[in-house]
């Protein structure tokens, strides 16, 4: 690898370790999404104390499982509760909930109205019809447009109309398990001031976290633009492969699993996918000519080195190191570095495995020329179901035009 590559590495990873290790000492250098949170507080309940100390028991009745699609109202009423010793869990959609209580049953559940999914009006009347819920008390959080009637028919046994006063909330919460009929609160005059309180240090933390976050995400997208220059540096070759398979990629995801975008370590596999060509030796990668058998054994290293590179960023786990390791997997099992097969393989890999070998079908190499677009088609219509996921494939066709016309645009912007 070039000595200034090398550089270019050290002194950007460099960069984003001083970045993260700053953020954890701060306290802020966490992923601030749904699934992070959820996992920080999984972390919180299993972790076992260095020394031996008396466990804190928390009582039943204090219990709350807090169920809103707002990340900022769950942190301000984690927090609030969380300091007047309430144990509590949290869920996004009711969905979620009902997950949470097959292993935690809470006390008393507060549900906003306006879930994603089902609503908060249907949960609730499920959580009071359907005894394997425990029999929770609800409080249930609503807007201005709420109806008496829907309240009503809903069944809570109290009702808090936002915006609303933590303090105001931790006094309803005392009185869990005293028989009342259905009770709206109404906000507290005399907590107005510390409810303004709350509100302007939430906003100040979320202004926080949402500021580093971007420097951290920054920081990575910096790491992994260095990571695809260096590779491009040592095999010039293959040009704008990683930019044209990359969008391949993201488009045929699209097609077929738009959900698994939703993680954002994919597109950096689909990027990043051949990082560990950097470990492969120059008279290996850059051979004009057919590989022998040894060489090849050696090239197919390159998966396992590029997970290995990137394991250590946290960022790069989940779908896109799957990538990384998987794109050379077999749909018949014939693959590497593990042998793979069928379902066996990560849907993100199946797909790139796809969009990897068309592109390289489709473009010259110092050994041969690249194939028209109709031949490379034929090719993969023949590995249907051998190299190649039959539902990617069956994508991929309808999309074909599609790839071309982004293969022309990369080959223009280029030019």
């Amino acid at each position: 690898m070039p000595g200034w590559a090398v550089w270019v590495m050290v002194g950007v990873l460099g960069w984003i370790i001083l970045v993260v290790l700053s953020l954890r000492v701060l306290g802020l250098g966490r992923a601030y999404d749904e699934s992070s949170a959820r996992e920080a507080h999984k972390l919180i309940r299993t972790a076992q104390p260095a020394q031996p100390v008396e466990p804190v028991v928390v009582p039943e009745r204090r219990r709350i499982l807090v169920v809103d699609d707002d990340a900022g109202l769950r942190l301000l009423l984690r927090t609030t509760l969380t300091a007047d010793e309430f144990a509590v869990e949290e869920a996004v959609s009711a969905e979620e909930a009902a997950e949470v209580g097959r292993f935690w049953s809470p006390a008393v559940v507060i549900l906003d109205v306006g879930l994603p999914g089902v609503d908060g009006f249907t949960f609730c009347r499920e959580l009071k019809q359907n005894p394997a819920y425990g029999a929770p008390l609800v409080v249930l959080l609503t807007g201005q447009d709420t109806t008496t009637e829907e309240v009503r028919a809903a069944g809570p046994d109290a009702v808090m109309r936002k915006p609303f006063s933590p303090l105001e909330l931790i006094r309803l919460l005392d009185r869990v398990g005293e028989p009342a009929p259905a009770v709206e609160a109404e906000p507290a005059e005399a907590d107005a001031e510390q409810l303004l309180i709350y509100a302007r240090d939430l906003s100040r933390l979320l202004e926080i976290e949402r500021a580093q976050r971007r420097l951290l995400q920054q920081a990575y997208s910096q790491t992994a633009t260095a990571l695809a220059d260096a590779l491009e540096a040592k095999d010039p070759v293959t040009g704008l492969h990683a930019l044209r398979v990359h969008r391949y990629a993201i488009e045929l995801t699209r097609a077929l699993d738009p959900s698994l975008l939703n993680d954002p370590s994919l597109e950096y596999g689909f990027l990043l996918h051949d990082v560990g060509k950097l470990g492969i030796p120059d008279t290996i990668l850059l051979k004009e000519g057919p590989l022998t058998e040894s060489e090849r054994q050696v090239m197919k290293r390159h998966t396992l080195l590029g997970a290995q590179i990137l394991s250590g960023v946290a960022l790069l786990h989940g779908e896109g190191l799957k990538v990384v390791r998987s794109h050379h997997e077999r749909w018949d099992g014939t693959g590497y570095p593990y042998g793979l097969s069928g379902r066996e393989i990560p849907l993100g890999a199946r797909i790139f495995a796809l969009v990897d070998a068309v592109d390289a079908m489709t473009n010259e190499r110092p050994y041969r020329s690249g194939m028209a677009w109709e031949e490379a088609m034929d090719q993969v219509l023949l590995e249907n179901g051998r190299q190649f996921d039959p539902r990617v494939v069956a994508a991929f066709v309808a999309r074909e035009r599609r790839m071309r016309r982004i293969s022309e645009e990369l080959a223009e912007a280029a030019a």
